[in-house]
């Protein structure tokens, strides 16, 4: 009778343990699903203010992906979805630095709609001459960003942040990072001056580090703008 009476509270008491461990993980997958809802909309909210403000009307589909491997290649040439994981998202702070990030998507593929072949064109373009959109692309999303009521140093600071440096850029399909914040940096200082009199991040770390790692970049800036020469940079 005891070997009875000690099986049953066993399993009972194996069953009270499984009851607990499947309501557990129900709850947590619900509080996955809702956090992954709830940025999804947030992105969606913010990626159409920035295409309204701007007047872009080509449709452009905004996703969240909590899968941290970028599985398609190039979505917003090929699909025109500016998809948004977390591996990235998980840098920005504030919805400057999440506008930074699709503001950057959005101009890949806004490029998609223009030219010929229903933006074939241009989308090989794109692909054929990485580098030059590069830059391209990243004082596009400055005026995209200002034009929609975003800080443009949150690019930089999101950058800085989330973008490793390489060693060299010769052979990369891709500029060095270091290159790229000193071209936005630039294009804010003529064309938006306001943010960087101004400037909100000045004392956030990101923007401190930035100022930090980019000593050389910003004399070379300065000795332009004491010179008053109209010549590009040649930024490390």
């Amino acid at each position: 009778m005891k070997k009875i009476v000690r099986s049953f509270l066993i399993l009972a008491l194996m069953c009270a343990c499984s009851s607990f461990s499947l309501a557990n993980a129900s709850e947590n997958l619900s509080e996955s699903i809702t956090k992954n809802m709830n940025i999804q909309n947030h992105i969606s909210d913010i990626g159409l203010k920035i295409l309204n403000a701007n007047k872009i009307d080509s449709r452009v589909v905004f996703l969240y992906s909590a899968n941290h491997k970028k599985l398609d290649i190039e979505p917003e040439l090929l699909k025109r979805q500016v998809v948004v994981y977390d591996n990235l998202i998980n840098f920005a702070k504030n919805d400057d630095e999440i506008a930074a990030i699709l503001a950057r998507g959005i101009c890949r593929t806004a490029e998609s709609y223009s030219g010929m072949a229903k933006g074939r064109v241009s989308s090989m373009q794109v692909k054929l001459a990485p580098k030059k959109y590069e830059i391209f692309f990243d004082k596009r999303a400055v005026d995209f960003m200002v034009q929609a009521g975003y800080n443009p140093i949150g690019l930089i600071t999101v950058m800085n942040k989330a973008f490793p440096q390489k060693r060299s850029d010769k052979i990369s399909r891709s500029n060095l990072t270091s290159k790229r914040l000193a071209n936005i940096y630039e294009y804010i200082y003529f064309k938006y001056p306001y943010f960087i009199k101004n400037n909100e991040y000045i004392n956030t770390d990101a923007y401190q580090n930035f100022l930090l790692t980019s000593q050389t970049n910003r004399k070379k800036l300065e000795e332009k703008i004491k010179s008053g020469s109209k010549k590009a940079i040649s930024y490390e």
